[in-house]
């Protein structure tokens, strides 16, 4: 590992921040709720994305106890389309226990703060140093990239001995004086100079110092195993509809989606599956389904997630009465009208097929 001045790092670092740092509203403030806010959106999520949600969030839930004292189905619901749903019901439990257990105060240091739950060290780190001005390193993946190019390290940052190298030399570099501006400067770097395909060499203050630059193995580091291929999965929606109403239930947990609001679903191993077959298991289910009552998905639609690969079709049916008690209490479906759906939080795909089927409109477009 090639060895550089840190005061020398941090100083370049600093300066280039104040020259080219983003105007965000998560960096006007020392309030923790607000900086935990902006860090739990931007959890894998791009700045442009997660900036919106962040505005809606700081809108909606103002203070910690506006958020805690939020139901879940609005907290997913606000959420909707941001992905990674667990970081939201994390948010929603966090919130309340800052509330109950901390009487609504924030933990003033790195320590307490990761007794929170959906606080790693990351984001712990990021709080105690933008809040409070604790002297402890950041490190995401721009800090991972930024410090792998400089100093030439070629341990594979996906492997989770890596961190306690890259840990102790982020830490090191961190100055007393300005712990809050070097990691927002580390971290703005690696988001917008030091890029992962077109990183602006040319123009880098640390260019001379650079080990990755100067042995041209930018493209190269840092050095990161590939994810696992992601998992193609296959699911049929069945659209129950009575006159105006449409039955929807909500995901338990233990799979993709917790909490979230879809359709009657079965799913294959297979993409194609004979609408026969399908009524078979819809009546094994005691929904009372004839072929003829099923109309066709018109398309197929698609939704990549980290490790999975879905695709739906959806079965419209129109029913001649409400679905009976015994039948809602075994599939757990209940009857939502148009508006209902609307405020129900609910997976992009869903929203998607609503939108193109005329049952919900497009808002956002």
């Amino acid at each position: 590992m090639a060895s550089i001045d840190p005061n020398f790092i941090s100083f370049a670092l600093i300066r280039w921040y104040g020259q080219h740092k983003r105007a965000l509203p998560w960096r006007d403030t020392r309030d923790p709720y607000r900086i935990w806010l902006s860090e739990i959106i931007l959890q894998q999520t791009r700045v442009a994305q997660g900036l919106p949600y962040y505005l809606r969030f700081a809108e909606a839930y103002p203070t910690v106890q506006d958020l805690a004292a939020a139901s879940e189905d609005e907290v997913l619901r606000l959420w909707q389309g941001l992905g990674y749903y667990s970081r939201a019901r994390n948010m929603h439990y966090t919130a309340r226990q800052v509330v109950q257990d901390y009487n609504g105060i924030f933990p003033h240091n790195y320590a307490g703060l990761l007794r929170l739950r959906g606080v790693g060290s990351y984001t712990a780190a990021a709080i105690a140093s933008f809040a409070f001005g604790e002297q402890v390193a950041v490190l995401d993946g721009n800090v991972f990239r930024v410090l792998a190019r400089l100093f030439g390290i070629t341990d594979d940052i996906a492997v989770p001995a890596s961190r306690k190298t890259f840990q102790a030399l982020a830490d090191s570099l961190v100055p007393a004086d300005a712990p809050d501006t070097f990691n927002q400067a580390i971290m703005e770097f690696g988001a917008i100079q030091c890029t992962p395909l077109m990183p602006d060499c040319m123009f880098c203050p640390l260019q001379q110092v650079c080990f990755a630059f100067n042995h041209g193995m930018v493209q190269e580091l840092p050095v990161k195993s590939k994810a696992k291929a992601a998992q193609p999965r296959f699911f049929h929606y069945f659209v129950f509809r009575h006159q105006h109403q449409y039955y929807l239930r909500k995901r338990l947990a233990g799979d993709i989606w917790q909490g979230l609001y879809d359709f009657y679903l079965f799913e294959s191993p297979e993409k194609h599956m004979p609408v026969g077959e399908l009524v078979k298991e819809l009546q094994q289910s005691g929904l009372q389904v004839e072929e003829q009552q099923v109309q066709l998905p018109r398309k197929d639609y698609k939704h990549v997630l980290s490790h999975q690969k879905i695709t739906a079709r959806f079965y419209l049916i129109e029913t001649k009465s409400r679905l009976r008690e015994e039948v809602l209490k075994e599939t757990r479906l209940a009857a939502f009208s148009a508006a209902e759906i609307e405020a129900l939080p609910k997976p992009v795909l869903i929203s998607s097929y609503l939108i193109d089927a005329g049952i919900l409109v497009n808002l956002e477009s």
